[in-house]
């Protein structure tokens, strides 16, 4: 489904309409594919609502005692009133790496591609919704930030069409300054949970990459950002190591932990080396010190 959003302002309440329109969008040249789409959460919804399996009869290694074998027969289904669908809550900002925005949908509409994700926006600003928000998609991959390994099963993924090296165009950067406000307030997204494929693997991806305006999206809220006033040189003490941690980036290969975050942070650097320079470890500490509330 795509969602057109005025230049000017956010359109307010159109996840109710993607509801409603999710599963019934039949347009062409989607079609067939969203008919598979259609059979799969179909699919989905039978297998959430069929009850679970019986236990497997016990291995004849594992001795139990008759009365306790009957118990475990004996399992019944008792549905809980208490429940509710898996809340996003991250947002993954990623560039295509294609050439079109067709490339793009075709590309998530091939199974064996075995990548989706739950939004496009194409260079006009339009965008697509290709995914509820409440379903896994695979865009995340082999990921980690802080803790967390599984980040599909807790993120939205949103694709921006975007070979890599070229400039975003103001009408993608502005329609997706609506779409975040929106998931933000639907899924009260904290602001820090904003960050980049390239941030949750480095070495590994590199997107939205150094061109993504993330200074512009922080300040709407969208994302951390240093406090360029409150810029000073680390204590003697300090080690980079541990900031890069604070913040959620995997450590386990350093070098390409400090790209992604000279990436992110200090684009206008030099991001082939792993070196630190002066300014891009004031904006670490700045950043730790605010995530650690110091």
């Amino acid at each position: 489904m795509m969602i057109r959003f005025k230049k000017s302002k956010c359109i307010g309440g159109i996840f109710l309409a993607l509801l409603l329109c999710n599963a019934c969008a039949s347009r062409k040249p989607f079609a067939a594919t969203n008919k598979v789409y259609e059979q799969q959460v179909e699919s989905a919804i039978t297998l959430i609502k069929a009850p679970l399996p019986k236990p497997a009869p016990m291995d004849s290694s594992t001795i139990l005692l008759s009365k306790e074998k009957e118990k475990l027969d004996q399992i019944d289904w008792v549905g809980t009133t208490n429940f509710g669908l898996r809340k996003p809550n991250f947002v993954i900002l990623h560039h295509t790496a294609q050439d079109s925005i067709e490339q793009t949908l075709h590309t998530f509409t091939l199974p064996r591609t075995q990548v989706s994700a739950h939004y496009v926006i194409d260079k006009a600003g339009n965008v697509y919704h290709i995914l509820n928000d409440y379903l896994r998609a695979w865009h995340a991959g082999i990921a980690r930030w802080g803790s967390l390994s599984d980040i599909n099963s807790i993120s939205i993924g949103i694709e921006i069409d975007n070979n890599g090296t070229d400039p975003y165009t103001e009408p993608q950067i502005s329609n997706l300054l609506c779409l975040l406000d929106s998931l933000k307030t639907t899924y009260k997204i904290p602001a820090e949970n904003f960050i980049g494929h390239g941030d949750i693997a480095p070495g590994r991806k590199v997107d939205p990459g150094v061109n993504f305006p993330w200074e512009k999206l922080a300040k709407k809220g969208f994302g951390l950002w240093y406090a360029s006033d409150s810029l000073q040189t680390p204590p003697a003490n300090f080690n980079p190591v541990d900031g890069l941690r604070i913040l959620g980036y995997d450590t386990r290969n350093t070098p390409e932990a400090i790209k992604a975050f000279k990436r992110h942070f200090t684009p206008l650097e030099d991001q082939s080396t792993a070196e630190w320079s002066p300014f891009s470890l004031s904006v670490l500490y700045n950043l730790y010190s605010k995530k650690s509330g110091l």
